[in-house]
């Protein structure tokens, strides 16, 4: 079985019967408002939420919690560094409060500081985050596009922060945000040296979740500005050649596009097709 959802709104319970709705099997949410520092969710709202994932039948290990966008793991202010900290583990207990395995973070920005300190300040960060948040959730850490002082827009990079770290994280790729990095999937040179690099580092084992998002600009622009599936530079030809390699089958593909439910519904039934094209 292959997984695929979106990118889902408030309240969060419900989150599964419209996931089940625009024909999706998982979902990412946000545990909070992403642009505040505090976290609402009660142990009352985990427990409906918990009560409709087994009623529409969604496993909780195939689903993700995206971490606040206020969050800079490798920030050199350190009054933003703390409280980064303090917010993901309250992002990791509330995964574990809702009964899901993986919460997904940027790495952060290092500003005006050099990479190598970004790397180690994000490391840093990583281990207290997982030495202080429950064993049965796992941090993930996202390939970003290379702007804004960014770290982690390589698969180098990714692989440097969890060897500093010494702890057993695991990642996301975005479609979009590799795209804006160099990554081509729509040649079959470009999705062999990306899964070679991926081999090189982190080990395709530990890629365990896909944004799936189509690209407003073209290879290498490095904007971040995710368009709707196969409107994009990226296209329905290069997702037909993305998902022609069974490396990325495994993983759930999280649409984080344009739009509402509507729109997304939309978004997964074309990719629905992509797949029937490839016979999965």
């Amino acid at each position: 079985m292959m997984f695929i959802g979106a990118h889902m709104g408030s309240p969060i319970a419900s989150v599964p019967s419209r996931t089940v709705k625009i024909g999706g099997n998982t979902f990412q949410i946000f545990s909070h408002s992403p642009r505040m520092w505090r976290i609402t969710t009660k142990e009352k709202d985990a427990e409906k939420f918990k009560m409709e994932m087994a009623r529409w039948k969604l496993d909780p290990q195939k689903v993700l919690i995206h971490a606040s966008y206020l969050i800079n793991l490798a920030s050199p202010r350190d009054e933003v560094w703390k409280k980064s900290k303090s917010l993901m583990k309250e992002e990791m207990r509330i995964a574990h409060l809702l009964g899901l395995k993986y919460v997904n973070v940027h790495p952060g920005s290092k500003l005006s500081e050099s990479e190598e300190y970004g790397v180690q300040r994000c490391a840093d960060a990583v281990r207290e985050i997982a030495d202080e948040s429950p064993t049965d959730v796992t941090l993930l850490l996202e390939i970003v596009a290379p702007k804004g002082g960014n770290i982690g827009y390589n698969f180098k990079q990714l692989e440097e922060i969890k060897k500093l770290s010494r702890r057993n994280i695991q990642f996301t790729y975005d479609t979009c945000h590799g795209f804006d990095g160099g990554y081509d999937i729509t040649s079959e040179d470009g999705i062999k040296k990306l899964i070679n690099e991926i081999e090189g580092t982190i080990g395709m084992e530990n890629l365990v979740m896909c944004h799936l998002n189509d690209s407003k600009y073209p290879l290498g622009a490095g904007k971040d500005r995710h368009e709707r599936i196969g409107k994009g530079y990226i296209g329905r030809e290069g997702f037909l050649k993305f998902f022609s390699y069974e490396e990325f089958h495994q993983m759930p593909m999280i649409l984080e596009t344009p739009g509402s439910d509507i729109e997304h519904a939309e978004d997964i039934a074309i990719v629905k097709e992509i797949w029937s094209q490839l016979g999965l």
